[in-house]
């Protein structure tokens, strides 16, 4: 189990886990981290650091895309990678203040930086996104594919939380908007922090209302009605979107 923390409570010892974060990828190394790494939280009793290589000579053979590494290493792992990913992508862009341009500090006993010009402080950037598998009384499923998405896959409907709106109402709003139908029923599912790049899914279910199926055809290009025994492609079991259409399948005994 991977827990997150600010404090290692200790100094780092040769059985730390080192995440080293390039621009080709992420890799994942025992001993202890060099100078400059930011503590991630701990994997049961080893502590996990992050360390930026931005500028390494040269490639690292040992570096994966960190949906690649979804297949290669635990889940506690992953998500240790995952946060390290973050908060080393979170220090690059915000070395500067972002009011008056003056070089920032590290806060001690916060995960933040600070201006020591004009104050201001900035924390690890997270963007919400909602995501929602929306079912019908008549035992089907929208799933939905937009122009990026691998070919034949489809996949749950989702979007950013605007501001001044509750996840509720980004829920409803943005399958308005990408399809043109109206759902109730909105219950929270789950949530999975999504490091692509820094987004935290928060995962809903919901019962379609009225309106027939209009894609935008922007950011949803194809839509449909599914069925348990006529399922497209569907999203790699890495996602919450996959969870909440395996738990559908579930209940309806599939």
């Amino acid at each position: 189990m991977f827990v997150p923390a600010l404090d290692p409570g200790g100094p780092p010892d040769r059985s730390s886990v080192v995440v080293t974060v390039a621009a080709a990828g992420v890799a994942i190394r025992s001993g202890i981290p060099p100078e400059g790494a930011v503590f991630v939280g701990a994997i049961g009793d080893r502590q996990c650091w992050a360390v930026d290589v931005e500028e390494l000579a040269g490639p690292d053979p040992g570096a994966l895309d960190l949906r690649l590494l979804w297949a290669e290493v635990d889940q506690a792992t992953w998500t240790a990678a995952g946060r390290a990913v973050q908060l080393v992508g979170w220090a690059r862009t915000h070395r500067f203040c972002g009011r008056c341009g003056n070089p920032t500090e590290e806060v001690r006993g916060l995960r933040a930086r600070r201006c020591p010009r004009c104050g201001l402080e900035a924390f690890p950037r997270l963007s919400p996104a909602v995501i929602c598998l929306v079912e019908r009384g008549d035992g089907t499923v929208l799933l939905a594919r937009g122009p990026q998405f691998a070919a034949g896959t489809f996949s749950c409907l989702a979007g950013f939380v605007e501001p001044g709106e509750t996840l509720e109402e980004a829920v409803a709003r943005e399958v308005r908007e990408e399809v043109a139908i109206e759902v109730s029923a909105i219950r929270y599912f789950d949530s999975q922090p999504w490091p692509f790049p820094h987004s935290l899914m928060i995962g809903f279910t919901a019962k379609w209302r009225s309106g027939d199926i209009e894609v935008d055809g922007t950011e949803i290009t194809e839509a449909s009605w599914y069925s348990p025994s006529d399922l497209p492609g569907l999203p790699s079991a890495i996602s919450i979107a996959r969870r909440l259409i395996d738990d559908w399948l579930d209940r309806v005994g599939h």
